[in-house]
Order: C-alpha cells, then sequence, then structure tokens
C-alpha cells in the first residue's frame, strides 16, 4: 500500500512537472535568422503604437537571458539599470547614445528620466557595439534615417 502511494505520488509530480517543463522549452529559442530579423524589424514599425520611442519584440531567449530587437525611430526617455549591464547591437540605421552624467527628475518606480545632465554622446551606426555598464544612465537622444534597430541583451552584474 505504501509503495503504490508512493508511485502514485511520483506520477502526479511528474505530470504536474510536465507542463512547467514544456513551458520552458517554449521559451527557449537560440537561433534567428537574419531573415526572421527583417521580418521582426517589419512587425515592430506595425506595432507601434502612437509616437511610443520603442517597441520591443524578442530575438532570443535562454533561461534568464532575453535578447530583444529594439525598433527607434525617435529619441527615448533616459533609462538606468541597478543590477544589470547592456549589450546593444545596432543592426540598422544610426544615431546617438548618451551615456553617463546624471539622470534628470528620475522616476524611481520605473527608473528613467526625461533626459540625462553631463553625459558623454557617442554616434552609433549599423554593426556598432556598445557596453552599458550597470548603474550607468543611457538614452537615445538621436536617430538618424527612418529609425535605429538594435539588438538589446540584459545580463546580471
Amino acid at each position: 500500500m505504501v509503495l503504490r502511494a508512493s508511485f502514485f505520488a511520483a506520477v502526479l509530480l511528474a505530470v504536474a512537472a510536465m507542463p512547467a517543463a514544456a513551458q520552458s522549452t517554449e521559451q527557449m529559442k537560440t537561433f534567428t535568422s537574419s531573415a526572421e530579423v527583417q521580418q521582426l524589424i517589419a512587425k515592430a514599425k506595425a506595432d507601434r503604437k502612437g509616437d511610443a520611442p520603442t517597441t520591443v519584440e524578442p530575438i532570443l531567449s535562454l533561461a534568464n537571458y532575453h535578447a530583444n530587437l529594439e525598433y527607434r525611430p525617435i529619441p527615448g526617455p533616459a533609462a538606468i539599470h541597478d543590477t544589470e549591464n547592456e549589450l546593444m547591437v545596432v543592426i540598422e540605421g544610426a544615431g546617438t547614445i548618451t551615456m553617463g552624467g546624471q539622470m534628470i527628475d528620475p522616476k524611481p518606480a520605473n527608473p528613467s528620466a526625461m533626459g540625462i545632465r553631463g553625459g558623454k554622446d557617442i554616434a552609433v551606426a549599423k554593426g556598432d557595439f556598445i557596453m552599458v555598464p550597470h548603474g550607468t544612465p543611457h538614452q537615445i537622444t538621436a536617430v538618424k534615417g527612418a529609425a535605429l534597430v538594435l539588438m538589446t541583451l540584459h545580463m546580471p552584474q
């Protein structure tokens, strides 16, 4: 009787774990082709709401790491990440990223601000890589052409 109850409990645990295991497999995406990236850019452009500065589409995911496509047709608010470093790769377009300095009137609940005072402007274009250390204010302050398209990856420090 004890053996049967133990077996029944083990089967229940296995069945209960199956949806979680299936879900984690569904969330894992370790390859995206350049053709898919072009489709994501078109989707982001179509999904943009009003005058939103950023539209985000997922590119890759593995455990806690998520690479996103950011479609940025206009400059946006400043941001700061206290516990993550951020890698940016320019997929298309050109613009200016301001890094460092001080956030102007930051919003603590959502670590963002309307701008940065005293940061360094960095001109970026297709193929450029930018590493933003945790705790560093950063902002897209200019977009040249139709849009600045980035791959961003947030990494725990």
